[in-house]
């Protein structure tokens, strides 16, 4: 889907396929034929954006094999296009454990920049004709713990090693790829302020920052404030993840406890932000947070990483952050300027909601996530872009 903003510039929309457990080439193009044409049909539009997560073993496969032509064929025949990668998860993303190993490897590592310049390559062969440019979404930098001194001039070694590949591929291409770091709760860019600090100096022709609203509204940053921040530390919005957390209002509360507890689950991370009076309190996952002798007190709201279905709301006493994604894309898209041009509909968690409100089958998922694209359709419209 693509949208025209007033500045003139084209702003790109798609649905993220890290929700789909797929990470062969057959299983890659059957998520495209079944989901993708599924979504594209169902919103009855001429072209859906995918952004495919293409684990570093089916990437690697596809710089160098003719499957890619099929890959470029299957994406023609069902009105698909690609202009953005996710190329956070390594691979595994759907093993029945991830946890903190979805950040591994991370930017200390060569395996990090080699799979990163990988999907740089492949991404390169796959946007249409007429885009500007890709994106593509990456890790941020590593874990919170251990980051010495050392760990860090050797990650701004490999990003700036990043960006000398990326320039060299747009000079033998002529497809610009730009690749975003995505501040996560608990890694060592959590914020906005951590991004600029970390980030200081690097090639921002090459690198900056996707801004995933679900993390942004975990850690209580406002959308408006973190941008205006952004533009004035000269950090580029690569890439924008629309996507909603969960809301406790009042988390001390036994029914609310419960309530949380139903997302408690054994494959995601879910980190929980509580907002206190003079600072924010934390949790690397729910489970933790909810009980036992280190549970957090529940005398503020909390946030959760969990990334929850963005058009509707979750079932009462808990909320979403909705009305926060909301004002993200306001405050990208509803000025003068657009301030990002890849927005990419990410909910990879369908599969491990409650029982009672995961899909049980694919035409259920189809419309789920059609639904979502919807909404974030209709909330780019109303900042005041219209359809392509």
């Amino acid at each position: 889907m693509r949208f025209t903003h007033p500045d003139g510039s084209r702003v790109h929309l798609a649905y993220c396929t890290n929700v789909h457990p797929a990470e062969d080439i057959d299983g890659l193009l059957r998520q495209l034929r079944v989901f993708g044409g599924g979504i594209r049909a169902e919103l009855d539009v001429d072209r859906l954006g995918v952004g495919l997560w293409l684990p570093a073993p089916l990437a690697a496969h596809l710089s160098d094999h003719p499957d890619l032509d099929r890959l470029r064929a299957t994406l023609d025949d069902h009105g698909l296009e690609v202009v953005t990668l996710n190329a956070f998860p390594y691979q595994g993303f759907h093993d029945p454990v991830v946890k903190k190993a979805v950040y591994s490897p991370d930017w200390v590592e060569t395996r990090r920049l080699e799979y990163t310049l990988t999907c740089a390559r492949v991404l390169a062969r796959l946007l249409p004709d007429d885009a500007a440019r890709g994106s593509i979404s990456t890790v941020p930098l590593a874990w919170r713990a251990p980051w010495y001194s050392d760990r860090r001039l050797r990650a701004r070694e490999l990003l700036d090693r990043l960006a000398e590949g990326l320039a060299k591929q747009t000079a033998e291409t002529g497809r610009p790829i730009r690749v975003g770091l995505e501040p996560e709760p608990g890694c060592v860019v959590e914020t906005v302020d951590d991004a600029i600090e970390q980030l200081s100096g690097v090639d921002t022709d090459h690198i900056g920052l996707c801004l995933d609203a679900c993390h942004l509204a975990v850690a209580f940053e406002d959308p408006a404030s973190t941008v205006r921040r952004l533009t004035d530390a000269g950090l580029p919005i690569v890439k924008t993840q629309a996507s909603a957390a969960l809301h406790a209002a009042t988390p001390n509360d036994a029914a609310t406890r419960q309530a949380l507890s139903s997302y408690a689950e054994d494959r995601f991370l879910h980190q929980v932000r509580e907002r206190g009076p003079s600072r924010i309190a934390g949790h690397d996952d729910l489970p933790d947070a909810v009980e036992g002798r280190r549970a957090l007190r529940g005398t503020g709201p909390w946030r959760v990483h969990f990334h929850v279905p963005i058009h509707r709301r979750p079932e009462p006493p808990l909320e979403s952050t909705q009305d926060e994604l909301g004002a993200t894309l306001d405050a990208l898209l509803g000025g003068p300027t657009a301030l990002t041009d890849h927005v990419e509909m990410e909910t990879y968690t369908w599969s491990v909601l409650p029982e009672s409100q995961r899909p049980t089958n694919d035409a259920e998922l189809v419309s789920g996530l059609a639904a979502e694209l919807r909404w974030v359709a209709e909330r780019m419209r109303r900042a005041g872009l219209e359809e392509a």
